[in-house]
């Protein structure tokens, strides 16, 4: 950086010299040196404060419609995510009771990210999952979209909702199965406490989730608020279809639901 300095007075001033005694050098205020170095210091860290916002906006203002304000309120079950097609099959786990508190056993949470960043990639590795990620909207029914059925290992984010690694329940859904072929969560149900799950945002951050329970919930009483409502931690809830699959409907009749809270950040690999 440059700047401009208001020449220092007690500094000898250009001129004639009227006596041949050369004055002698003049001493620097103790502490100067240390002084500099503060400022300069904080000059860099505001500096870096900046370029830290800025990116952020440049991500936000690139992709306006993933950064709106969080809309939850009248979110119904992920009836979206219940596919018009499928084999069925699969674990059974027990059902979610509506007014019972989140299946979220105590964890060491991290502080949520500064800057919203919307997610690129998820990774588990237990389960082998290495999808890419697309955001999705709602239907006309007012349920989350699901991802495209022509790509199994495609991931979908609730873009109206929190990005992963900001405060709140980041919501991320896929499909189970298709009629020929499993999907991306095709295993979801296999997720126990304990496991981790990765997602690569934009900004090229890793927002680490652990496992803190994962429940199966019928449609008809879906944990709505439990699921989508407010925390001041940043959260992750995986949703897939699940339950018995309804020939008739041509609809599996649960969601499986996993619960998962920030416990670590990092920077994806190149």
């Amino acid at each position: 950086m440059t700047g401009y300095y208001p020449q220092d007075p007690n500094q000898p001033q250009q001129g004639y010299v009227y006596y041949q005694q050369v004055p002698a050098p003049q001493q620097e205020p103790e502490g100067k040196n240390g002084t500099q170095l503060v400022r300069l210091i904080l000059i860099i860290a505001a500096v870096a404060g900046l370029l830290t916002v800025g990116l952020g906006l440049v991500f936000i203002l690139g992709n306006p419609e993933e950064y709106g304000e969080p809309n939850r309120v009248n979110l119904k079950p992920a009836n979206g995510m219940l596919a018009e097609v499928g084999r069925g099959g699969g674990p059974e786990l027990p059902q979610a009771v509506p007014e019972a508190p989140a299946p979220l056993p105590p964890l060491t949470p991290v502080a949520p990210m500064t800057q919203p960043s919307s997610p690129k990639r998820l990774i588990v590795k237990r389960l082998n999952i290495d999808a890419p990620v697309r955001s999705v909207g709602l239907d006309k029914t007012g349920a989350i979209e699901p991802p495209p059925l022509a790509n199994t290992n495609l991931v979908g984010w609730y873009r109206k909702g929190p990005t992963p690694g900001s405060a709140g329940p980041a919501t991320l859904v896929g499909h189970r199965d298709t009629a020929t072929s499993p999907a991306v969560f095709n295993r979801l149900a296999e997720l126990r406490y304990g496991d981790t799950v990765e997602v690569v945002r934009q900004d090229g951050t890793v927002a680490i989730f652990t496992v803190g329970g994962i429940e199966q919930a019928d449609k008809t009483t879906f944990p709505t608020e439990r699921v989508y409502g407010d925390s001041d931690m940043a959260e992750l809830r995986l949703i897939t279809c699940g339950g018995t699959y309804n020939r008739t409907t041509r609809h599996y009749v649960d969601n499986v639901i996993v619960y998962a809270t920030m416990t670590g950040t990092g920077l994806a690999s190149s």
